[in-house]
């Protein structure tokens, strides 16, 4: 029988648990977390390939999705787009604010890489709180519906509404998770991992380390811009939250949570960082404390992150 792929086995589990999970669902409100969890999930495979692939650190990718998010609200309005089609509007726009911006700051290092993205974060949400006219300023604005739920029921397919957008974030991320281990393969995932362990080193057998950052930093914001158009579908609104900077530092926390190399890692962190806080609700005023520590904990004695950790213990009680 021959041996399961890396690639293989990460779609496959990925795939089961979107199928199965369902089946264990008390009521029907579980469907909108499972959403949650999976464009969370999609957001942070972008910081995988970003900062698990080529070792760079952004704080401010929660900008990209407040633009993916708001292009499909205001496309639909101002140039009569359909919300898929501004969704790709939206990605778009991601992709060439991300090189028009990454070609300086990626020249960077260190902190200084990171506090050059999280500047344009707070830009973005400075934007998209100030300009009133536009975008609703900090109370929001309505985001059309997508409009596929009631093609699948002329075709016979009757979803709910949570039951449309699990399966469809579900699908998207798996979409998502495909991309990115097809690129931890290609010839560019080898130049981003040889990025990783050294500039230097990479930069003299040849790989053009300024033009692979780019690519890594184009490719992951893209990822946070359609996280968040889907983020803005789902819920037929959006706030300039979803630019904030604590989200940018909900998506890295969840990447490094889970495990920032890896792709069933992020999406693992992702849904323990979303599930993990509504657990904690019975504990009031002390869920950011425990919550905080729990982060800690992971990280002073899961410096891999948690799943790595798992896996790398159970293989070694398996030998």
């Amino acid at each position: 029988m021959p041996k399961l792929t890396v690639k293989s086995a990460t779609l496959l589990v990925l795939a089961v648990l979107i199928a199965v999970t369902p089946f264990f669902f008390p009521s029907g409100y579980y469907y909108r977390v499972g959403a949650l969890i999976f464009v969370n999930g999609l957001a942070v495979t972008g910081i995988v390939i970003l900062t698990g692939y080529a070792g760079q650190i952004s704080l401010g990718h929660a900008g990209f999705a407040g633009i993916g998010g708001y292009a499909c609200a205001l496309a639909p309005e101002y140039l009569g787009l359909h919300p898929a089609l501004a969704m790709v509007l939206g990605a778009a726009v991601s992709a060439v604010l991300a090189y028009l911006v990454g070609r300086p700051i990626l020249r960077l290092k260190g902190y200084y890489l990171a506090v050059a993205t999280l500047g344009f974060g707070i830009l973005v949400s400075m934007v998209l709180n100030n300009e009133r006219d536009l975008t609703g300023g900090p109370d929001g604005i309505a985001v059309p519906e997508l409009g596929l739920r009631g093609v699948l029921k002329d075709w016979g397919l009757n979803l709910s509404n949570g039951q449309f957008w699990y399966f469809f974030c579900g699908i998207v991320l798996l979409l998502g998770a495909w991309i990115a281990l097809n690129l931890y393969q290609s010839p560019t995932g080898r130049a981003l991992r040889a990025l990783h362990g050294s500039e230097v080193a990479s930069g003299t057998v040849g790989i053009d380390v300024a033009r692979v950052k780019l690519q890594a930093f184009v490719i992951s914001a893209v990822y946070a811009s359609v996280a968040g158009s889907l983020v803005a579908l789902q819920n037929k609104f959006i706030t300039p939250d979803v630019a904030g900077f604590m989200h940018s530092i909900e998506m890295v926390t969840m990447a490094v949570l889970g495990g920032a190399g890896s792709v069933l890692g992020a999406v693992f962190g992702a849904g323990i960082l979303t599930l993990l806080p509504q657990a904690l609700t019975v504990l009031a005023e002390y869920e950011q404390l425990v919550l905080g520590l729990v982060m800690m904990l992971v990280m002073i004695f899961l410096r891999e992150g948690l799943l790595p950790s798992i896996l790398r213990r159970l293989r070694g009680r398996g030998e």
